[in-house]
């Protein structure tokens, strides 16, 4: 078997297994769309508008992918530990194909899960009353963060998973590696609002800067976000360097997960 068709086969079995239940796609999607329909909304609401280019409803819209996106690889990685312990992931180490195919397989997966659930959420923040214009050329640079980012998310979960012993210590690190980091990433606010030390530390989280180059494609041409991260004056430039920041996020966490799935699959 090539090594393409052996990806394509782990890749359909990852998927049977992590979405043969709409339940398993829907409840991750029940926080962001939270936000998106009823938090988002009454935030605008009770600050009388948001005094920027941005409408906020799509400014927050835009940051609920940086809560969706952590919270579904997480889930996605938390099915490897269920594998690992009572699944078919012994059987697979024995099989012919190389290790790092298992990690690229349900890297893959779960990229997919996390666009379709992106998709539902865009649907019901477009609903709500969202905007989001932003051409061609914007499209590209949110579809481009989008993948990166999701895939050096899964990167983490698939770490987490092959470094803990058990899934109830995996579920007590997950809120600090998908959640508390989107509170000072730009998400409900711009980090300018942030207290100095902490709008310094926000420039240093990957998702400061996906968050940037998502609202410049979709919603902020002027890249008031990237604005605030690099203060260049060139938004081209801006972007172009926070999009460099998660790709390098994305080999990193790529590259060490493999080389943690290997290590495990060996002790």
């Amino acid at each position: 078997m090539s090594n393409v068709a052996a990806l394509a086969t782990l890749s359909r079995r990852r998927f049977a297994l992590s979405a043969h239940t709409p339940r398993e796609l829907v409840v991750p999607l029940l926080t962001p769309i939270l936000f998106a329909l009823v938090i988002a909304p009454a935030l605008r609401d009770s600050f009388g508008g948001f005094h920027s280019p941005i409408a906020y409803l799509s400014f927050v819209a835009l940051g609920t992918v940086g809560l969706l996106v952590p919270l579904s690889a997480m889930f996605a990685g938390l099915g490897v530990i269920v594998d690992r312990e009572s699944g078919a992931q012994r059987e697979l180490l024995a099989a012919p194909i190389p290790r790092p195919l298992l990690v690229l397989a349900n890297m893959s997966v779960a990229l997919s899960i996390a666009l379709l659930q992106l998709v539902a959420l865009f649907v019901a923040a477009l609903a709500r009353g969202a905007d989001f214009s932003g051409g061609v050329r914007g499209v590209a640079w949110f579809a481009a963060t989008v993948v990166l980012f999701t895939v050096a998310m899964y990167g983490l979960a698939e770490i987490l998973a092959s470094r803990v012993h058990s899934s109830e210590e995996y579920v007590g690190a997950v809120p600090a590696i998908a959640i508390v980091p989107w509170f000072f990433a730009g998400a409900l606010f711009p980090i300018s609002a942030l207290p100095g030390a902490l709008a310094v530390a926000a420039k240093f989280f990957p998702l400061t800067h996906a968050l940037a180059v998502m609202r410049y494609g979709l919603v902020d041409p002027h890249g008031t976000g990237l604005h605030a991260i690099w203060n260049l004056g060139n938004t081209t430039l801006e972007a172009g360097l926070s999009l460099g920041v998660v790709a390098v996020f994305t080999l990193a966490a790529t590259r060490f997960a493999v080389r943690a799935f290997t290590r495990r699959a060996v002790q």
